[in-house]
């Protein structure tokens, strides 16, 4: 997983510049203040300083449709442009107008990598450490405001503190950002996947996974094309070919069964499904909203049944699956195992088009099923099925339907079935389902002896394992070639899916409307939960604990013991967010978000018990300096990340773009909205007013996070999505009951 780390850590720069633009204006206004004497004109001052939040706020009404369009590498891109010049505009700037043209396109810069870093980050991330590469962001934006208080207080010890050269200086790193997103950073994967592009996709992939064999995730970013199909949940029972027993299991009949090809001749495994009722499935199984606590959302329950049976990481690896390379094998009958790409199969019927995979380009781990329109298996009433199609994986075999099947990442497997059924007229119809399953706890016993593991000698009897399986119809799937090709369903080609592009009507798909309705939640939850209000409090805070008068008793002008302050302030957060890194994918979004937020409401009560009660000066500085500190660390634990991370996760990949850009406008309108009311508010309410006010707004946080927020870690982003689709169908179904 290296090379995913490294993409990361690279793309993360980003926001270690926007860390950096935000210290180093924060120390610089004291200098430009003087120089153009704005000590009487606030406006101006405040100004200079929101540019940055305006610009910011402007680029991202636009972001998200443009790297739907163009894609997230080239937007990144721009982004170190941006800085770029930004920089060297600001080093310039001969009087105040240039300098707030200078903070418009540095917020350009700005609001492109806040929105896109996370958004690219996840897509290129493996889903089990997907939570700790994106906290790098939040990382590096904290590293690059430490390095840059340090870099002004320097400065500031200087006899002529040169305001010029401290803004300046962010052309200097942008530059090496700039030459890690052309020379370095790949475009995401998703992307290249919605665009048709599937060789390039398929040669990041292989880059960022240190493997030759991604079958099972390229498959995985194909079925994410699919925005708002009809899901549903179902359970199965998964064993050894000859060792599923039906004599105390309601199982369907054997054509209802799916047979799993391990590399091994001769063996492989079958999924049965238990039930065929869509409604039985997770949320019957572990309790409605009704039935659990009336209030949670039953997303959030769907969501947890997953987590509460999930077994511990890789065992559904190492105990079912734990190693099959690529899972396009043949099975059924004495058909061969198909080791190249079909080229006659990829050409379109009647026209000229090809695949990016050319002739010169084939690839035993990609199998024409993923490309292939010629599913039909009732071709075979018209001729010899083509090499390589889907309607060959079906000959041999009318009991035991041969699949494809892969790991995906975080235990889960991709897999299709294909099932038949006489029609009205006496001709044969067929449905085509993509399912992602996952196992449910510990295997049970169906004769009581240990589990055959492929590659390890096989027991005589096996253990069967539960599975949770999402059923939905594929993403290459179309009901409307059905009706045209009456012998069989069609598949299009992944570009012709992704010609559809991002639709403004994709957004009113409930799946989406309710992930929408979380991020945004989150996003403006976030921005008045206080975090400006504590930042802009804390030089005071520490001033009142005597910091101040010690720094200057070593000499420190006030200007230098103030960024002294800040760049210890911001110095104690670095930790806190290391734990968080690494809290992400084991305790997971959800976890660290309740745990958290208590102690940034205890915090702010604190905080207003000490404005309120004299408890002495020394005492009162004490209790509040310790209050900021508690507050800053685990803000940056758990809500200054996790609304970032799960608004790049829970968005399906055709409308990621836009739906991130909604969430980021929420943060830059909120942000602003919450800076320019600070002062406001602390002359009509005061300060324990204030702090009273964003402790009731993190109560409600939490009441949200309980409520509507589910647990995402581990999960593949289009498992994700599946899920939310099944659980604004279950929210629908609990209403209208």
């Amino acid at each position: 997983m290296s090379g995913a780390v490294l993409v990361a850590v690279a793309a993360a720069v980003g926001n270690l510049l926007q860390g950096w633009d935000n210290a180093t204006i924060a120390g610089a206004v004291l200098y430009i203040k003087r120089e153009f004497k704005l000590e009487s004109e606030p406006t101006v001052e405040g100004l200079i300083v929101a540019m940055s939040l305006i610009g910011a706020t402007l680029i991202t009404t636009c972001s998200g449709a443009i790297a739907d369009w163009l894609g997230r590498r080239p937007l990144l891109i721009i982004s170190s442009v941006l800085y770029f010049i930004s920089g060297l505009v600001m080093l310039w700037s001969p009087n105040v107008y240039v300098l707030l043209f200078a903070r418009l396109l540095d917020g350009f810069g700005i609001g492109l990598s806040v929105t896109l870093v996370p958004v690219y980050i996840s897509e290129t991330a493996p889903p089990e450490i997907r939570g700790l590469l994106n906290t790098l962001p939040q990382f590096s934006g904290s590293g690059g405001m430490f390095l840059s208080y340090c870099m002004v207080f320097g400065m500031s010890l200087m006899q002529s503190p040169s305001w010029r050269l401290m803004l300046g200086v962010l052309s200097v790193p942008s530059l090496v950002y700039f030459a890690l997103t052309v020379f370095f950073l790949p475009e995401s994967p998703r992307w290249l996947v919605s665009k048709g592009r599937m060789l390039e996709a398929k040669q990041v992939l292989q880059r960022l996974r240190g493997r030759e064999d991604v079958s099972g995730e390229m498959a995985l970013l194909v079925e994410g094309l699919g925005v708002g199909a009809e899901t549903s949940i179902e359970e199965y029972i998964i064993g050894p070919d000859n060792e599923i027993m039906d004599d105390d299991q309601d199982l369907s009949g054997e054509k209802d069964q799916i047979k799993l090809y391990g590399p091994e001749e001769g063996l492989s495994w079958i999924a049965r499904p238990v039930t065929r009722q869509s409604t039985v499935g997770l949320v019957s199984r572990h309790g409605s909203m009704a039935s659990r606590s009336g209030l949670v959302d039953p997303l959030v329950t769907l969501f947890g049944s997953v987590h509460e049976k999930l077994p511990e990481a890789g065992s559904m690896r190492s105990m079912l699956f734990p190693h099959f390379g690529s899972m396009f094998s043949v099975g059924g009958g004495n058909q061969p195992r198909q080791e190249e790409w079909d080229e006659e199969s990829l050409a379109r019927e009647g026209e000229e088009y090809v695949s990016d995979a050319a002739a010169g380009d084939s690839d035993d781990n990609l199998q024409s099923p993923l490309i292939s329109r010629q599913t039909t298996s009732l071709e075979k009433e018209l001729g010899p099925p083509p090499h390589g199609s889907l309607s060959s994986m079906r000959h041999g075999s009318t009991t035991q339907e041969p699949v494809s099947s892969m790991g995906i990442g975080g235990g889960w497997q991709l897999a299709w079935k294909w099932s038949e059924r006489e029609g009205k007229d006496g001709k044969k119809e067929g449905g085509f389902k993509r399912i992602y399953l996952h196992q449910e706890g510990a295997p049970g016993s169906v004769r009581g002896s240990l589990v055959s593991i492929p590659g390890v000698d096989a027991a005589p009897d096996g253990e069967v394992i539960q599975a949770a399986a999402l059923v939905s119809q594929p993403a290459l799937y179309s009901a409307d070639l059905m009706k045209q090709h009456t012998v069989g369903p069609a598949m299009v080609h992944p570009s012709e899916v992704a010609a559809k592009g991002p639709s403004w009507g994709d957004l009113f798909e409930p799946g989406v409307k309710h992930a929408l309705a979380v991020g945004v939640g989150l996003q403006i939850l976030q921005q008045f939960s206080g975090i400006n209000g504590v930042l802009y409090y804390t030089p005071q805070i520490l001033d009142q604990a005597g910091v101040g008068v010690l720094l200057s008793n070593l000499g420190l002008s006030s200007s230098s013991a103030s960024l002294l302050i800040s760049a210890m302030t911001t110095l104690l957060m670095l930790p806190a967010i290391a734990v968080a890194m690494r809290l992400m994918d084991v305790s997971g979004r959800r976890t660290l978000l309740l745990t958290t937020i208590p102690i940034l409401i205890l915090s702010l009560v604190i905080l207003v018990l000490g404005s309120l009660v004299d408890m002495g000066s020394v005492v009162n500085a004490s209790i509040s300096t310790v209050s900021v500190i508690l507050y800053f660390c685990f803000f940056v634990m758990g809500f200054g990340p996790i609304p970032n991370i799960l608004c790049a996760e829970i968005f399906p990949t055709r409308v990621r773009g836009l739906c991130i850009a909604i969430c980021a406008l929420t943060f830059w309108i909120g942000d602003i909205i919450v800076t320019y009311t600070l002062p406001v508010m602390l002359k009509s309410i005061g300060l324990a007013g204030v702090f009273g006010l964003y402790a009731i707004v993190c109560l409600i946080s939490w009441v949200f996070v309980f409520i509507k927020v589910p647990e995402t870690k581990g999960m593949p982003l289009e498992v994700i999505t599946e899920f939310f689709s099944v659980g604004a169908k279950q929210t629908a179904d609990t209403k209208n009951n």
